[in-house]
């Protein structure tokens, strides 16, 4: 009386290529992430290794925490920098974050 009848809507017509445009899109998603956001990581990332490979002696760095000095000691996995005249601190190869321009540093 005051309801009126509720019917089904027919089907929506299907894609004309049965599913497969959604694979498309799912790999461009992929696709673009991988060279917008992973590909330049990995690259930052070998290009850390590398550097952190070839540190040695009298290597002007900066460290992740700001520390500045230069490299007096080189170990398998420690670094011992220079920081003033008659201090040395000891760290971690993965702590140093850049490696500076020699002569940076005038002060060591």
């Amino acid at each position: 009386m005051l309801i009126s009848n509720a019917y089904a809507q027919t089907a929506a017509p299907g894609s004309l290529f049965g599913g497969i445009d959604q694979v498309f899109i799912m790999l461009a998603m992929f696709g673009i992430f991988y060279f917008l956001m992973i590909r330049p990581q990995q690259k930052k990332a070998k290009e850390h290794k590398a550097m952190l490979e070839s540190l040695g002696k009298g290597d002007e760095i900066i460290t992740q925490g700001g520390i500045a000095g230069r490299v007096v000691r080189v170990g398998d996995d420690f670094l011992s920098i220079a920081i003033t005249d008659n201090v040395e601190v000891q760290l971690q190869r993965a702590a140093v974050t850049v490696l500076l321009p020699k002569g940076t540093l005038k002060s060591l």
